[in-house]
Parts: C-alpha cells; structure tokens; sequence
C-alpha cells in the first residue's frame, strides 16, 4: 500500500518548514498581532526620546478600523501623514532604495482630539470643544526649558499654512473618521503634527504605543538644546526605562468636563 509522505518529509516541507513558515509567521505576528516601533527624532520629548522602541498592539487597530472600539485622547499613536498631505509637502515623503519611488514615514505623535471635536490653539493652549487641556504633562518641561512655543503661528492655529499644507484656521472640527494628533514637543518646529498638515483619517494609523520596551535603562534628567532642537545633555541616576505608555491624568479629566459640559 502506497504511503503519502507527510508535509514536512520532502523538499517542499522543508523549504516550507525551513524558509517560509518563519517569515509567514513573522508577517502574521507584525501585522496582525503585535510589533515594535523605533523613535526617530525629538517630537515626543520629553516622553519618548529619540532611538526608544516601543510596543504596538496591531490588533487593536484591526479591531477599530473593524467598528470595535475606538482610540483615546491622550494614546500615542504611530501613523502615516494622509497621502494628500504628502502629495502637496516632500517634506513628509522620504526616497525609496536609488531614487525609484517615495514613501511616506510612519511619524509617533499625541492624539489630542477625536471625530466631531472642535480643537482651538490659543498662545501654545489646547482647547477641546472649548474645554482647556491641562499639558502640564509636556509643558512643565518645556517651561523649564526655557523653550515652551506660544508665539509661532503652530502655537495659535488649530491648523496652520506655515507647512503650505493646509489653510490656516484658528478652530477645527475633526471629520468622521480622522483623528487630530500633535507631537509632545511645544518648541517652535519642535513637531510635524495636524497643526501643519491636518487631521489623520483611520485608514493610516497603523497602531497605539503602549509600552517602552527599550533601552532597558535610561538616564534620568534630559536637557534641551532650543536653538538647536536637540537633546543637550543627560545626566542623573540611570533608571529602569521598562514602562507602560499610560495617558496623562488630564484627559480623564478633561473627559469628565466633557461629560459634565454635555449633561447641561
């Protein structure tokens, strides 16, 4: 009687079992499960800084783009600027291996108002339907800094021209399906975010960071460099840099007002 062999037996089974089943694993893991992303630049300061990974939940982003729940203000979400934003600005593309085509960096901001939100900027404030966000959270630091941004047309513009982007507008509403994000950096030109270059639909958001996975340890005290938009110096005891991504206590807060506003 004629045996068949099993998958793993032949040549195929072993290129199978070998070569292609690591990298479908892979994808399957990366795309629909769970993946790390790297900081690249100063924008979240002094939140993430720069060459930190952090941990992406994927399948939390499949579930909301499936009607399941939803993002929250005050998640720090990893995206693609909207692709008509790129179309107008090189500034958000990046060139492909020899110049052959561009593409659009993922970017690593805030996410500060939700589909139906009025967002209003006033000297470097943050106005939700016309409830004041409390950002002690970033511009305590800033403050201390010396470089908190409240005079440039980022830092009194809900959306600004200054990007060539988008028209300047002093208050917005955020369109169904769009999300309004801004980066924890309040210097001037401290962040690329909706300020320049508008809302982001849900189609480009490819996950919530929810965790810092590394470096393991991190000085704890960094100063910034304003005139030159980067990190001057750290220092300090070096500490345990594993940490959940919480949200700042002031969008419970300002949720609550929220709620409190529409009961009346």
């Amino acid at each position: 009687m004629t045996r068949l062999k099993g998958a793993g037996s032949g040549p195929l089974g072993k290129l199978w079992k070998e070569v292609l089943e690591p990298i479908v694993f892979a994808v399957v893991i990366t795309q629909f499960l769970a993946t790390l992303v790297g900081v690249d630049g100063v924008s979240m300061m002094p939140n993430l800084r720069d060459r930190e990974r952090v941990f992406v939940p994927k399948y939390e982003t499949w579930l909301h783009k499936a009607g399941v729940g939803d993002f929250s203000r005050g998640d720090i979400l990893i995206f693609k600027p909207a692709r008509e934003a790129a179309d107008r600005a090189p500034d958000l593309t990046r060139p492909g291996p020899f110049g052959l085509w561009t593409y659009r960096p993922f970017l690593i901001k805030r996410l500060i108002g939700l589909p139906g939100d009025r967002i209003r900027i006033e000297n470097g404030e943050v106005f939700v339907n016309s409830v004041r966000l409390d950002q002690g959270w970033t511009t305590d630091y800033w403050r201390e800094q010396g470089c908190w941004d409240t005079q440039s047309p980022l830092a009194n513009q809900a959306t600004s021209s200054i990007g060539g982007i988008v028209p300047d507008r002093e208050e917005i509403t955020v369109p169904d399906g769009h999300y309004f994000v801004m980066g924890d950096n309040r210097t001037a030109g401290g962040s690329e975010d909706s300020r320049l270059f508008g809302p982001v639909p849900l189609r480009d958001i490819a996950g919530r960071a929810a965790a810092v996975v590394w470096p393991v340890v991190r000085k704890q005290n960094a100063t910034y460099d304003c005139a030159a938009g980067q990190v001057a110096e750290l220092s300090g005891d070096s500490v345990m840099n594993w940490r959940v991504l919480d949200r700042p206590e002031a969008f419970d807060a300002l949720k609550s007002a929220l709620g409190n506003q529409a009961k009346r």
